[in-house]
Parts: C-alpha cells; structure tokens; sequence
C-alpha cells in the first residue's frame, strides 16, 4: 500500500456498483443458475458464483460455464448460453439487490462537499440504467459507464480516464473507490487515486493485499478522508 497524505486533495469521485454501492450477488447468482438449468446443467453455490463476479457478464457466464475462476468453455456453449444469461439477468435484475450500509449518506455527504461524481462499473448499461434509477442512485452521477460503454472495460485504465476528460480533470485529481483488483489496476494504470471498501466480491481475494492508498468501512467513511481541492 502507497504511503498517502491525509486529507487527500480531490476534484471528482468515481465509484464502483457491484459490491461497492449494491449488493448485487443474489440476482448474479439467481440469472447464473436459471442459465444452466435452461441449458440442461447442474447450479453452483452462490458463494462460488460470488467469487466469479468483477469482469463482466462474459467471463461472469465462462466461468459459471466451467465451474472454475479460469478456463474457457466449449466455443458453442458459451454462445448458445450468453443470450440466455441476458434475457434471465434482466428477468430479476434488481428483485434482490440491496445498498450496502451508509451508501446514500456517502453520496450526500460527497454531493454536498461538491464533488462531481461518477457511476464506473463493469456491468452492462442495459443492467446499470435500470438499477441505478431503480434504488435512486442515478440522481447522484452526472456520468455513468457501464462495462460496454467504451472499447474496453476495468481493470483496463480507460473508463477511469475517460470520466475524467469528461469532468476536465487530470486523473492525479479523481478518486475511484471500488471492491477489487480490478478498480485498483484501473486507478493505478490511470493515475488515479484508489480506496477500496473492505467488503464486496473481489474474486476471492483480499482487498488488504491490493496497492491501495485506503481500505474503508464505508462509503460515508471514505467522505472523511477527502477534501475537495
């Protein structure tokens, strides 16, 4: 973990969704398992299927296909399953999704402070649109990128910089806060300054083993550590 100074010295805010701001998991795990049941398989356990959870809905549906965090699945089945995982995901996209502890008062807090704010997630718009007006979240971010928005999504640093030219900043002056290896390599690779919460999914791993200027408790936690230059 980099040595930072705190306060930290800010312009703009940029926040994860899955496993940040919404606990997502029962929904992923659900749509995953109504997958493989219409193409004939066995379920995974949700704890599994948690672990499988921060590159996006195609290594989400490759791994669910294996039934492992690596391998590639027969070429056809993964075809023939995608589709189905899509049309199950926004079958109960949001039914059991719930906000993690002191979100909203952190987006308060963040707004009130004057910090611009951004959505940058790796789920698909078509997923986060609807989620994020669904729990009144959208109120909060005047951006929004979703993991098909651009070319190329977390950990790959372009999301990151893309909010930033669009806020008319240099990404040495944004934060992102995320769960996982991937918001901390897209930050890095960035320049921008990273807090992770020490919940979410991560692919099974750790956050306090992640090159990270902060691990926080909370949403509104991360608010005490920032000021907005």
């Amino acid at each position: 973990m980099q040595k930072t100074a705190f306060p930290l010295r800010v312009k703009a805010v940029m926040i994860d969704l899955d496993g940040t701001m919404l606990d997502t998991v029962e929904d992923l795990a659900i749509a995953v398992n109504l997958m493989l049941e219409r193409i004939g398989r066995v379920p995974l356990d949700q704890g599994l299927i948690r672990n499988f959870i921060g590159k996006g809905i195609n290594n989400l549906v490759e791994r669910a296909l294996v039934g492992a965090m690596e391998g590639r699945p027969d070429a056809a089945l993964y075809a023939r399953a995608l589709p189905i995982y899509m049309e199950c995901y926004a079958e109960v996209n949001g039914r059991h999704t719930t906000m993690y502890p002191q979100v909203r008062e952190g987006l308060d807090a963040l707004k009130a402070a004057g910090f611009p704010l951004a959505c940058v997630t790796n789920k698909s718009e078509r997923y986060t649109l609807p989620l994020l007006a669904q729990t009144g979240l959208d109120r909060y971010f005047s951006q929004v990128v979703g993991g098909d928005t651009l070319p190329r999504k977390k950990p790959d640093p372009l999301p990151l910089t893309h909010v930033c030219e669009k806020f008319g900043i240099a990404p040495a002056d944004a934060l992102m806060i995320g769960d996982s290896l991937n918001d901390a390599e897209a930050a890095r690779a960035a320049g921008c300054a990273i807090f992770c919460v020490g919940y979410g999914y991560n692919e099974g791993t750790d956050v306090r083993s992640l090159d990270v200027d902060a691990i926080v408790e909370t949403i509104f936690d991360a608010t005490k550590l920032i000021v907005r230059s």
